[in-house]
């Protein structure tokens, strides 16, 4: 009896993986058993970063704000609860830009909090 030698869905498979470490350095992106390791670890990473991303750009938001908060002699602390006292729903990211792009208006913002 022969062999069965799994064919198209097996090299569909393995084309799949091979598609997806492409890039990757090496045996990596051409054998199929480490493409499949790294591949693998790729994707946990990326999911795992995908959250991540989220809250590093939140803090990098805070840090700015916090920044330009003390030019405007107040704390972020401050800031932030006099902001949610006057019902300015401005998002971390949004009063980030500000600070950065336009220091006017954010130390009206500044002002409309205390």
């Amino acid at each position: 009896m022969p062999r069965v030698r799994r064919g198209f869905k097996a090299r569909r498979r393995r084309n799949r993986v091979l598609k997806l470490a492409k890039g990757f350095r090496g045996g990596r992106h051409r054998l199929f058993r480490t493409a499949t390791e790294a591949v693998d670890r790729a994707l946990c990473y990326a999911y795992r970063d995908r959250r991540t991303k989220k809250r590093d750009f939140r803090r990098l938001w805070i840090v700015r704000i916090a920044a330009a908060a003390k030019a405007n002699n107040t704390s972020y602390s401050r800031l932030m609860g006099g902001l949610k006292k006057a019902s300015v729903e401005l998002d971390r990211k949004v009063l980030s830009n500000m600070a950065i792009l336009d220091p006017q208006a954010f130390s009206a913002v500044v002002k409309l909090a205390s």
